[in-house]
């Protein structure tokens, strides 16, 4: 079981998921045309039908993630486990029929000529060989789109920033891996979310399924239960028969009982069942107001990155400021030094003035 996705055939960047739920993907060999497919089904619909090639790579991006490029359907497909061994499992089988996948197209081609030879060499050479069924699909060339994700370089506050400016920064970082922990906890909550939902789906589908079947057998039954009281009227009519039509319908109104019976535990059922479809209701609503939570933890997260953005731009300002500050300083006290020592010269100039008179 995995999540089926595809890759955007506008940007060739991000992944649309193709299927709501997890679904089977499973190895199928297609003995008409002797190649190996990729084949998942969701309800009646083909998500992915891929034919394994001998250049085709099957590349794990994750833990639990993985996908190869399909050139015939020009695609990539992308694959998410529910855990890691599930993914290594699946990427070991695609090595082993990506490997069949070889031996049948060496087999296939060695055919090919040996049927080509013969033809060839009575018809003096002119005649092209057949096409094989890689040259009408097209060549196994892969591609994988280019995922190029931007970061833009945040300035580091330094040592000689002022201790308001600190305490600030502290403060808004605090709030930012605060709001991150919160959007990671919830995040975890509609996986779990999910999950259930998932397993309340397949457990409501196979319900309804046999609510289906309960009913045919209860509409029989109500068939059978009219049919038998007629028989029974019919048989209280005859008069000559009364004895054996008081032990018939004894029977027949045992059985009417049974079946009585057999309908009012199917009524329970039907109750039961419904009763599990409106918990699977409220588990749906649980999951939207969660989402709806996440988004607004996420436009917070933006919130605060901006203003993180805002009081790192002051903080640069401000520091400019203050290196202009220190650089004015330095030249004041440069020119008070210079002054300083002029007054030093005029005291030992008058000094000596006074001693001489």
């Amino acid at each position: 079981m995995a999540h089926v996705f595809q890759i955007d055939p506008n940007t060739k960047k991000n992944w649309v998921p193709t299927s709501k739920h997890a679904v089977t993907v499973s190895y199928f060999y297609d003995s008409t045309r002797n190649v190996y497919r990729i084949i998942s089904l969701d309800g009646s619909k083909a998500i992915i039908n891929s034919t394994i090639t001998p250049n085709m790579t099957f590349t794990k991006t994750s833990q639990k993630f993985g996908q190869w490029a399909d050139s015939r359907a020009n695609t990539v497909y992308g694959l998410g486990f529910s855990s890691e061994h599930h993914l290594s499992k699946f990427a070991e089988k695609f090595q082993e029929f990506k490997e069949a996948a070889r031996l049948a197209k060496e087999k296939s081609q060695e055919k090919m000529e040996l049927t080509s030879t013969p033809s060839q060499e009575s018809a003096g050479g002119d005649l092209q060989s057949p096409l094989t069924p890689e040259s009408i699909n097209g060549t196994d060339d892969e591609r994988t789109p280019d995922v190029t994700q931007n970061s833009e370089p945040r300035a580091e506050p330094t040592q000689n920033a002022l201790p308001f400016s600190h305490s600030v920064m502290n403060r808004f970082f605090f709030f930012f891996y605060f709001s991150s922990a919160i959007s990671k906890h919830w995040e975890a909550e509609l996986a779990t979310l999910k999950g259930n939902n998932a397993k309340l789906t397949a457990a409501l589908l196979e319900s309804t399924a046999n609510v289906k079947q309960w009913k045919q057998q209860l509409a029989a039954y109500q068939e059978e239960a009219e049919r038998l009281h007629k028989r029974v009227t019919e048989l209280e009519c005859v008069s000559s028969q009364a004895n054996a039509v008081h032990t018939h319908k004894s029977e027949l109104n045992q059985t009417i009982q049974e079946l009585e019976e057999t309908l009012k535990e199917k009524e329970e059922e039907i109750e039961r069942l419904k009763q599990e479809i409106d918990n699977a209701r409220e588990l749906q609503e649980q999951r939207d107001s969660l989402t709806q939570k996440l988004q607004e933890v996420e436009i917070r997260n933006k919130d605060l990155e901006g203003q993180l953005s805002d009081l790192e731009q002051r903080l640069e300002k401000s520091q400019n400021e203050q290196e202009a500050f220190r650089n004015n300083l330095k030249t004041l006290l440069e020119i008070l030094d210079g002054k300083i020592f002029e007054l030093t010269e005029l005291r030992d100039n008058l000094a000596k003035l006074l001693e001489c008179s």
